[in-house]
């Protein structure tokens, strides 16, 4: 597999389902859905994916539905051979958190933007184009040190110069229907955003995941903000901060035994109380810096952070 062309390398995770490995391949271009066998690693079926670019998400399986969440858009597939059932159009400044499923809805959350993240191309190409011929190379480009990082990602055929095609194309990223957004499974074709059952723009993640447990859904991002919303109508339940750990969050939370877990970047694990009018009950420090989301198995907690690996279990 690979080569790949993503602008913080492949992070999708494979997952088991219907005896089949399954892994999504977002990058910026020939990006595609692969099932193995999981007893034998023999293709089943490869769905390429045209109009995916750069992506980390993970798929989900939804009944017979498999999920895949781009950056510019929501695809569904038939779980048995790959062939799609329906899509719409979303704006993510990247793919990243998993979806949920309750009652034959989708929610999915993404990062958007209400304005552009790059100015024009015209703007761009007056200031740094020096040579007039219409595009941006390496060293034209590099002038600009906030720009001069992108250019990896803007010039998707790698001839190491952007054109305006390319520029408009990474300019687009992120903007369109974005937040947490409540989507019918039983669409065919393209599924308008007026079908969406339900959109909440406020304090929505980046990199985690959100959860769905005891009928609440919950939403943890950096600066400790936990958001709770009615998964049916996503209604506003309770927003406020997990006190004690602000800072980044990159782990997804978990729940479990009546409670939410959050960790945030500096390894401080904040035990929640579940439900709408969540409450903190404890904050954990365990000293150590955490990305990765924590498991939960037989009534144990674990956690991996830089150099160590917890478990937690009642007594």
């Amino acid at each position: 597999m690979g080569p790949f062309e993503n602008f913080y390398g492949m992070s999708s995770s494979p997952i088991v389902a219907n005896g089949m490995v399954v892994l999504l391949c977002d990058q910026a271009k020939d990006s595609y859905l692969l099932a193995l066998d999981a007893a034998t690693g023999k293709q089943r079926w490869k769905r390429e994916r045209p109009q995916a670019n750069i992506g980390w998400g993970v798929p989900i399986v939804a009944g017979d539905q498999l999920i895949a969440v781009g950056s510019t858009r929501v695809d569904s597939y038939h779980l048995a051979t790959g062939e799609p059932r329906w899509w719409t159009p979303v704006a993510s400044q990247g793919s990243m958190g998993v979806p949920v499923v309750t009652s034959e809805t989708l929610i999915v959350t993404t990062l958007g933007n209400d304005e552009p993240m790059l100015p024009s191309f015209e703007s761009t190409a007056a200031q740094y184009d020096q040579d007039k011929d219409g595009r941006l190379s390496v060293q034209e480009f590099a002038k600009d040190k906030d720009l001069g990082e992108h250019f990896g990602w803007v010039d998707t055929n790698k001839d190491s110069q952007i054109e305006a095609a390319e520029w408009n194309l990474a300019r687009s990223y992120g903007m369109g229907e974005h937040g947490a957004m409540a989507i019918p499974l039983n669409g065919r074709g393209r599924v308008e955003s007026s079908a969406f059952r339900w959109r909440f723009r406020r304090n929505v993640p980046y990199v985690p995941s959100p959860v769905l447990y005891q009928g609440v859904f919950y939403m943890a991002k950096s600066g400790g903000i936990v958001t709770t919303l009615d998964p049916a109508t996503g209604a506003l339940r309770k927003q406020g901060r997990a006190s004690g750990a602000p800072g980044d969050y990159y782990a997804s939370p978990v729940a479990g035994d009546g409670k939410v877990y959050l960790v945030n970047q500096e390894g401080k694990v904040s035990v929640l109380k579940a439900g709408a009018e969540w409450e903190v009950l404890a904050v954990n420090d365990l000293g150590d810096e955490c990305t990765a989301t924590p498991a939960l198995s037989n009534g144990r907690l674990f956690v991996r952070t830089r150099g160590w690996l917890w478990g937690f279990g009642g007594r």
